[in-house]
């Protein structure tokens, strides 16, 4: 294979599709280990770049790789990694916002990816919507990110992200990549993490707590009485049938808060 630092040096990482290559070979390993084992598992990986972590991941006796890339100059230099793996590798040269990942391959599927910063959000809360399809997320975000995901009522980094993120998933941070481990050295510290499946909490759907949480948030300086407007036309008999006060804001509501809320608000 051609050495990564001269297939990135060719590439020249490209800002507009938040590009930030990793180059240690330590760090490429770490994050593949964290997702093992990987036999007899479709795995996805979404934005392989220069194929840092694809090489990683072609050491692994897994089922089926499918990789996911939008940039048509990475694709001379991940083709070529297929003579090097064993089993069905797929390359697919699309945006992976417009692909329905959950139903890539076959089950069991574990997805490891370097996001784009640009997109992580997204990606995450569209593979979140369909997480019992998923064996395990291993994914890289920014830290701050990483921080949302992971942040507690009444804290500043709780938001809409942290309610659904562990409503649907068990998350954990594994560490922490500083900006020298990339090229190009991005301004921000990276955080990798790992999601898993959770059952839900309450019966109710992904889109209907979603709704509720979203517009609990909107406003979140504001008192629930008045940030949830948007939802109903007299938010105080919505919170009367959840047992929540009207007086609480947004961030101090627990996961079991919002999905009284989202009860109540689906038998308006």
């Amino acid at each position: 294979m051609e050495p990564l630092r001269q297939v990135i040096a060719a590439l020249r990482a490209k800002k507009s599709l938040g590009q930030n290559f990793l180059t240690d070979p330590h760090i490429l390993h770490r994050i593949v280990d964290s997702a093992c084992p990987l036999e007899n598992h479709t795995v996805i990986e979404v934005g392989p770049g220069p194929g840092g972590l694809t090489r990683e991941i072609i050491k692994q006796p897994c089922r089926e790789l499918i990789l996911i890339e939008q940039d048509e100059r990475c694709l001379s230099f991940l083709a070529p990694l297929a003579a090097h793996f064993q089993a069905t590798f797929t390359l697919l040269n699309q945006d992976a916002l417009r692909i329905p990942l959950h139903t890539l391959g076959h089950k069991p599927r574990k997805v490891i990816a370097n996001l784009p910063y640009n997109v992580s959000v997204p990606l995450l809360l569209q593979m979140m919507e369909h997480m019992d399809d998923f064996e395990s997320l291993t994914l890289m975000f920014q830290k701050e990110v990483a921080a949302r995901l992971t942040a507690s009522p009444f804290t500043p980094d709780y938001g809409r992200l942290s309610v659904m993120c562990q409503w649907r998933t068990n998350i954990k941070r594994l560490f922490d990549l500083p900006p020298g481990a990339f090229t190009p050295a991005p301004k921000v510290t990276s955080t990798v993490v790992q999601l898993t499946p959770r059952l839900p909490r309450e019966d109710i759907s992904w889109e209907i707590l979603e709704k509720v949480v979203k517009a609990a948030f909107s406003q979140r300086r504001k008192m629930l009485r008045s940030s949830l407007k948007s939802l109903t036309g007299n938010p105080l008999i919505l919170l009367e049938q959840a047992n929540i006060n009207p007086e609480n804001r947004a961030e101090t509501l627990s996961i079991q808060d919002f999905c009284r809320l989202a009860t109540a608000y689906e038998s308006l």
